[in-house]
């Protein structure tokens, strides 16, 4: 007679490539993100460093290139972060 109950180290799901079972994976666009966060916040705070008074001497040094960048990659890493955080 056969016993058609689950083995109880069995897990459901249907076992990926490697025979282990599914699992929710990670975004690689997460990591960037928070990436992106962590240099974009370094840059935005040189970038006020620099705006107030100690900017480098180097050419078009007036337009602030440091905190415009750091702004921008800030954005775009907390758009990936949130867009692709865990869980979602």
């Amino acid at each position: 007679m056969l016993n058609n109950t689950p083995h109880p180290n069995i897990h459901e799901g249907s076992p990926n490539r490697a025979g282990a079972p599914n699992r929710k994976e990670l975004s690689i666009w997460f990591f960037c993100g928070i990436l992106m966060l962590v240099y974009g916040l370094i840059l935005v705070s040189t970038g006020i460093y620099e705006s107030n008074g100690h900017e480098p001497a180097t050419v078009l040094a007036q337009l602030h290139p440091t905190l415009w960048w750091g702004c921008l990659l800030t954005a775009i890493g907390l758009f990936y972060s949130v867009r692709f955080r865990p869980g979602t």
